[in-house]
């Protein structure tokens, strides 16, 4: 069954990693300029991208279509949303290099912070949204990981929870991650967040709280890693990754938005509780800063 044919560009960044390198040509020319590659046959694409007609027959293949026509239609519309949603961004395009200018940077930075939330929102999937923050709601403890810049996404999301009285912890390193995943149970949920869905340490913590028994949640770029596959539910981003510190743009202004997402879900599913947590929280922090000043 084909998903919504808006999120195919989508599909097509996030499958990358794990193509063959005619496969990974072919998503190239579609995700580099989408609106002319939906115009080319089969046989012209095969030329541009230095493969066969088979490995393209192949390619719209795994992403969900049958015939060629049905996904070069998908792939106009998704350029034409893709388009009106850039329309008002800075024109500007491609990872940074040494020549841009500071205004130059603030633009690329801007527009693939842009584009990762807009991506992000609109290929998240809602059901697996809810499972999450069902989990949450019912949990004694919820742990948290990750590993570089999703160790910073694993931290906003424990304090966040924190504020609104759910006892959460986040752990630092792979070592005490562990020793605390060994120890959980049933009661407990345990998040862990990494962009490749391949960091070592982040995808052990997952499967050693899956065999002690806790519930597990994953937050990462990419539906198929083993990340997911150690994960009970999937919170999959849709970021804009680029070469020149790849962990601290894109990937990570997604992760912080499905964060958000996720914990907003948790404080309204139990509203009143979660308003009065914030309330004497925040007093709490106010009452202590105006007297440090004082």
């Amino acid at each position: 069954m084909v998903e919504d044919d808006g999120s195919l560009l989508i599909r097509i960044r996030a499958a990358m990693p794990a193509l063959r390198p005619s496969e990974r040509r072919i998503a190239e020319t579609f995700t580099g300029d989408p609106a002319a590659a939906a115009n080319l046959s089969i046989a012209e694409l095969a030329a541009r991208c230095d493969t066969s007609t088979t490995s393209v027959v192949r390619f719209y293949q795994r992403m969900g279509y049958a015939h060629f026509k049905d996904f070069r239609i998908a792939l106009t519309r998704a350029a034409a949303r893709e388009e009106l949603t850039t329309s008002s961004l800075p024109e500007v395009s491609g990872d940074i290099d040494r020549h841009d200018s500071l205004e130059g940077i603030v633009s690329k930075v801007a527009t693939n912070e842009t584009l990762s939330i807009a991506d992000t929102a609109r290929s998240l999937d809602m059901d697996a949204l809810a499972r999450a923050v069902s989990l949450l709601l019912s949990a004694r403890r919820i742990d948290t990981f990750g590993v570089g810049a999703s160790a910073l996404v694993g931290l906003d999301l424990q304090q966040k929870l924190s504020r609104i009285g759910r006892t959460a912890i986040n752990w630092h390193d792979s070592h005490s991650a562990w020793t605390s995943a060994a120890t959980l149970d049933a009661s407990c949920v345990t998040v862990a967040v990494s962009h490749t869905g391949a960091t070592v340490d982040t995808v052990e913590f997952l499967a050693i709280a899956r065999r002690s028994g806790a519930a597990t949640v994953a937050i990462t770029n990419f539906r198929d890693s083993p990340l997911a596959g150690a994960a009970d539910v999937t919170l999959t981003t849709a970021a804009r990754e680029t070469q020149f510190r790849s962990g601290a743009l894109g990937s990570r202004i997604a992760q912080l938005m499905v964060v958000d997402c996720l914990f907003t879900g948790v404080a309204q599913a139990s509203y009143d509780e979660s308003m009065a947590a914030l309330r004497n929280t925040y007093a709490v922090v106010h009452e202590r800063t105006v007297h440090k000043r004082g």
